[in-house]
């Protein structure tokens, strides 16, 4: 079993990309793929329709009540300052 965690990608120092993985079974693959709105997001789904993941195209351009709406929409739990701060200080 996985607990949510969240990894962040960096080039050169500065943040590229970041996934936000979500609690569920260790070695579950994406079956699909759904960008946000704005495209700064791409939320990924197990083949049961599950959210699995989060990418995190762009980094310094999302804000923490930005995820936690993407979040709220999956029915998954919002994330807490302090699971966001590494993003919010890369």
């Amino acid at each position: 079993m996985r607990e949510r965690s969240l990894q962040i990608t960096y080039r050169k120092g500065r943040p590229l990309a970041a996934y936000l993985y979500l609690a569920g079974e260790t070695g579950e693959k994406s079956a699909r793929t759904e960008p946000s709105h704005d495209g700064l997001l791409v939320v990924d789904y197990a083949a049961d329709g599950r959210p699995i993941g989060i990418e995190i195209v762009s980094p310094d351009a999302v804000g923490l009540d930005q995820l936690n709406s993407v979040l709220e929409k999956l029915g998954v739990l919002p994330l807490a300052e302090e699971e966001y701060r590494p993003l919010s200080a890369a």
